[in-house]
């Protein structure tokens, strides 16, 4: 064959995009193909805003306006804490994956091993987007409304789907790094409870002890529940002067961007000592 007729090598980049994609389809069809997955992933955060718009909604004081306005309080920190459970999904499915041999089988092609996860990641960012709409639904129907502009609610959107993506890397780390998934299981949650729950996603920071809500005010999720409901222009009680406070959204953007810069590359590490993958 002549150097003219000899095919043109895709370049790395190309290889790298093209594989990613082939690995979210692949990731897509199973969530097709197992419509249980996703139906499970969107009726418990739900139920998590219907039972605390409904059982608790009077119980917390956020101002005037008493159920009505913590609702809107309220399904932005559900937002956040929804985002941050993601986390144990992929936890789980890449421990399930390694233990039926499939990242072996990914291992015996000619991929990057870095658009083995990646692939897999965005396809969890589109579960996740489902998710939200259902939950944004659900919101509305509940009381919840966007009072803020169009551009900022986007962004507000944009900003949840980013930091569950950050965190996605860390469940695809926690995933390779455990032996099965039932340690999966487990794995995948027990960090993240104190994060959500420990943060100012159901309750202002300032009704926790000194201690505990100087640790909340810089809690990741306290950030982008804080982001989420500037952006969509809700309540936004007790605020105080601290930078986390004074600027959330900055900071969640940033907390995003640090974790896939850490957990991405350690990810892919393990992937390819795990798997015996080659550069």
């Amino acid at each position: 064959m002549s150097m003219i007729d000899a095919p043109k090598a895709k370049p790395r980049l190309g290889w790298f995009i093209h594989d990613s994609l082939a690995v979210t389809s692949r990731f897509m069809l199973t969530f097709l193909r197992v419509p249980e997955t996703l139906f499970f992933a969107i009726v418990q955060p739900i139920m998590f805003i219907v039972l605390f718009a409904y059982v608790f909604g009077g119980s917390i004081n956020v101002g005037e306006g008493g159920a009505a306005v913590y609702r809107e309080f309220l399904i932005p920190g559900i937002f956040a804490q929804t985002v941050s459970f993601a986390v144990a999904g992929i936890t789980i499915g890449i421990a399930e994956d390694a233990q039926k041999g499939i990242m072996d089988r990914f291992h015996s092609l000619p991929m990057r091993p870095g658009a083995v996860l990646a692939g897999r990641t965005v396809a969890e960012l589109v579960q996740n987007a489902a998710v939200l709409v259902a939950m944004a639904i659900t919101g509305l129907i509940v009381g919840w409304r966007i009072r803020g502009s169009f551009i900022d609610a986007v962004a507000g959107f944009g900003l949840l789907l980013l930091f569950a993506y950050a965190l996605t890397w860390v469940g695809a780390l926690i995933g390779l790094s455990v032996p099965n998934p039932q340690v999966a299981g487990t794995a995948g949650l027990i960090w993240i409870f104190p994060l959500t729950f420990a943060s100012s996603a159901f309750t202002p920071t300032s009704a926790m002890p000194a201690w505990l809500e100087t640790f909340a005010v810089w809690n990741p999720v306290s950030c982008l529940a804080l982001s989420a409901r500037q952006l969509f222009g809700n309540p936004t009680p007790f605020v105080g002067t601290s930078f986390p406070e004074q600027h959330p959204v900055l900071l969640s953007f940033a907390w995003a961007i640090g974790i896939i810069v850490v957990f991405g590359p350690l990810a892919v590490r393990k992937y390819r000592r795990t798997s015996g993958a080659k550069k």
